[in-house]
């Protein structure tokens, strides 16, 4: 078993925690805000994800279960195959027009990447992408987006 790594970032929203929630629930639209993360594709089981992500010349595939979902609270998951990782966000209303949003992710270290790379090195850059990542989220909230009606 390898090194695991984790990393928490945390913004606030200027929007109600409703559709703070709304806006992440769309899974598959989350390479729109999430640089490194190449497609979301839900399966027929909707707890169930296929993530592809795509970053600095590598490629890793994983399927992630959803393990906890409390609607506008929060989203726990799980992989279930491929790259192991395992996270969380959650929502809190600090105000009826201010929502706060706490990411945390957890992955275990590559094997390729192990002998290229410091995990301290490697798990600064992952926390300042994951950042700028949450706050690419915040503006595309805050720019009034609305995710595309299921059919």
């Amino acid at each position: 078993m390898g090194r695991w790594l984790d990393h928490t970032v945390t913004t606030e929203v200027q929007a109600p925690v409703e559709q703070v929630w709304t806006v992440w629930s769309d899974l598959e639209a989350m390479p729109r805000w999430m640089r490194w993360i190449e497609s979301v594709k839900t399966q027929e089981d909707p707890d169930l994800t296929d993530w592809t992500l795509a970053a600095q010349g590598f490629r890793f595939h994983w399927k992630a279960r959803i393990t906890s979902r409390i609607d506008q609270q929060q989203l726990l998951w799980e992989s279930v195959g491929g790259l192991p990782t395992k996270g969380g966000v959650r929502f809190y209303q600090e105000q009826p027009e201010l929502t706060a949003v706490k990411l945390s992710v957890g992955y275990e270290l590559p094997g390729i990447l192990a002998p290229l790379m410091e995990p301290s090195i490697l798990g600064g850059i992952v926390t300042k992408e994951l950042q700028a990542n949450l706050d690419r989220f915040r503006d595309l909230v805050e720019s009034g987006y609305t995710p595309r009606s299921e059919p």
